[in-house]
C-alpha cells in the first residue's frame, strides 16, 4: 500500500490519546476508535506511522497491532483472555525441569529459580516444580492467586501480557515483565533457555536463528508495550 498521509500528530480524546493522520483519527482494525491510555504509548505508535516510507510495511506496526488487539479482542471479553493466561500459568515452563542429574537442570535452576522466587515472594504464591514432562496440577490456591492478579489488570496490559506469555509459554515470565526495573534480556534468555541450550550443544541453522530473532523482536516489542503503559 502506498503511503496516503503526510503529517502524524497526537490529540487528547475522551480521557485518552488518539494518533491522527493529516488530522484524521485512526480507527482499529475492527473499526473502533483507537484510544490509547498513555501519551508515551501514543507517541510510540505515532512514530511507527511517521517511520513508514513511500510503501507502508505492515510488519512495522507491532505496537499499533497490540493496541488494536487490546481494543478489539481483549476489551469485549476480558474473561476469555484471562482464561488463556491462566492456562499458561497452570503449565508454566518455569515449573517443568529436566532430571536433577542432567546438566540442563542446573542451568534451569540458575535462570529460572530467581524469577520464580521473585514472583512467589511478591505475590505470596507457591508453585510446584516438576522434573519431567508429566503434568502436575498447581495448587488450587496458587491458581486462584494468579487469577486474582490478572483480574486487576486493564485490557491493554492483558494484551501485552498475552503476547509475552505466548512467546515464553510462561505466565510467570510475563508477570515478571510488569515489575518496574525488569530486565527484558534476562526474561528472554529464561524463556528460551532450552532452545539456547540445544544451540550451545549442537549448533543452530540459519532458519532457526531467523525464527528466534523474529520471536525476540516480538517479545521485546510486547515488553516495551507494557512499559509504555506505565509511563
Amino acid at each position: 500500500m502506498k503511503r496516503f498521509y503526510s503529517d502524524v500528530s497526537i490529540a487528547e480524546a475522551e480521557g485518552a490519546y488518539s494518533v491522527r493522520l493529516d488530522t484524521r483519527p485512526i480507527r482499529t482494525a475492527g473499526a473502533k476508535p483507537q484510544l490509547i491510555p498513555t501519551r508515551a504509548l501514543a507517541e510510540a505508535v505515532a512514530n511507527e506511522w511517521s517511520g513508514q516510507g513511500e510503501e507502508i510495511d505492515p510488519d512495522r506496526f507491532r505496537l499499533r497491532d497490540l493496541v488494536d488487539y487490546a481494543i478489539d479482542i481483549v476489551a469485549p471479553d476480558r474473561a476469555a483472555t484471562i482464561a488463556k493466561l491462566l492456562a499458561f500459568g497452570e503449565t508454566d515452563t518455569l515449573c517443568y525441569r529436566a532430571d536433577p542429574e542432567d546438566a540442563l537442570y542446573r542451568r534451569q535452576q540458575m535462570l529460572w529459580d530467581p524469577l520464580l522466587g521473585e514472583f512467589e515472594a511478591l505475590h505470596g504464591i507457591r508453585l510446584n516444580r516438576v522434573s519431567g514432562i508429566i503434568h502436575r496440577p498447581q495448587p488450587a490456591e496458587a491458581v486462584e492467586g494468579m487469577s486474582d492478579i490478572l483480574s486487576t489488570l486493564d485490557g491493554f496490559t492483558l494484551a501485552g501480557l498475552h503476547t509475552l506469555a505466548s512467546l515464553s509459554a510462561s505466565l510467570i515470565i510475563g508477570l515478571c515483565a510488569l515489575v518496574p526495573g525488569a530486565d527484558p534480556d534476562q526474561l528472554w534468555n529464561a524463556a528460551n533457555l532450552e532452545e539456547l541450550w540445544q544451540a550451545e550443544l549442537w549448533g543452530s541453522d540459519a532458519e532457526a536463528e531467523t525464527r528466534l530473532a523474529r520471536r525476540r523482536q516480538d517479545f521485546l516489542c510486547a515488553f516495551e508495550f507494557v512499559r509504555l503503559l506505565g509511563s
